[in-house]
């Protein structure tokens, strides 16, 4: 129930009105209604709230344009049966970003995808046909790339570093764990052992830090909030907007299920959905620059020790350590 929270919100408002309109409200009945509709209201808010322009910012607005200081990436689930391969490539193209990820990419994706290494020529392909194939395109010198199934089997990450045209080194996380499904797996646990190794792992370097991917997991969840705390990346939507990539076929039914998280190296330059592809996802294309002097006060949220008690259960419970995450330094 941590995905519906503005669909959730909207209704109790919807409901709230109505409320206030037609009822008596000289009835103690009515009033306790009316009580019972606003909290609703006000919890569901709580949540969500931080992610409008209602709310500061966490990440502060770039203030440079420092060429070789930027690192611009297009994060995009394009859906393995969609053809529309010339729609990603024109956004690509006229964008051009640093960096390409594409999920659940398989092996037609990466034969249409190839002419992208002219321009991208350092990649890092995993093509499966199992809905978790990967690829990243880079213009930029990738190194120690790494290809691992942190939790399962058939789920892949990749890892790498990528080098900045100033000399900096950017340790990168590509990540698109398994979600909980009522036909398939009915419990999140996979999906939030990866989350959080992956979060210790980055928790204990000094390194630049970037992690990307479609997380399937809502930017206000639990998970997403504790995988924040433990790691202490940033989120540059906070106090900007949900940018909402899924489902892209329905308005009324979109979460922010594609995400950019970084330390506080950074600033940001730009944050933008992209149209469509044909795809339930649209891209996300972030712009960043490296400023760690700007950057340095800039806080997330903070863990306490329930925070990492949890974090433990969860990878104790499927056995996986953040020893298992490449740390590509």
């Amino acid at each position: 129930m941590d995905f519906p929270r503005l669909q959730i919100s909207l209704l109790a408002a919807l409901l709230l009105l109505a409320m206030l309109l037609l009822m008596d409200l000289n009835n103690p009945l009515s009033l306790t209604l009316i009580g019972l509709a606003s909290l609703s209201f006000v919890w569901q808010c709580w949540w969500i709230i931080p992610y409008t322009p209602l709310w500061p910012v966490e990440v502060l607005a770039a203030k440079h344009d420092d060429k070789k200081a930027q690192l611009s990436l297009i994060t995009s689930n394009v859906l393995t049966p969609n053809r529309n391969s010339e729609g990603l490539i024109s956004l690509v193209q006229k964008h051009k970003p640093d960096i390409l990820v594409t999920l659940e990419s398989n092996h037609w994706w990466e034969d249409q995808l190839t002419v992208l290494e002219r321009d991208m020529p350092h990649c890092i392909k995993c093509p499966l046909d199992n809905l978790y194939g990967m690829h990243v395109y880079s213009r930029l010198p990738l190194l120690n790339g790494e290809i691992s199934f942190l939790v399962e089997d058939d789920v892949p990450s990749i890892h790498a570093s990528v080098e900045l045209p100033n000399g900096h080194l950017i340790r990168m996380h590509f990540v698109h764990p398994a979600p909980p499904s009522p036909t398939e797996n009915e419990e999140s646990a996979e999906r939030d052992a990866e989350l959080i190794i992956v979060a210790k792992s980055v928790a204990e370097t000094n390194q630049p830090v970037v992690v990307t991917g479609d997380l399937n997991d809502v930017a206000w969840s639990s998970t997403t909030r504790l995988f924040r705390k433990i790691s202490g990346l940033l989120d540059p939507r906070v106090g900007r907007g949900m940018f909402n990539t899924f489902h892209a076929d329905y308005p009324l039914l979109r979460w922010p299920l594609d995400h950019i998280f970084h330390s506080h190296h950074f600033t940001l330059k730009k944050l933008e959905r992209l149209p469509s592809i044909g795809s339930d996802h649209f891209p996300l294309y972030t712009a960043l620059t490296f400023n760690p002097t700007r950057g340095n006060g800039q806080e997330g949220l903070n863990a306490d020790q329930e925070d990492h008690e949890r974090a433990s259960e969860i990878t104790e419970d499927m056995d996986v350590s953040k020893n298992d995450v490449p740390s590509v330094v």
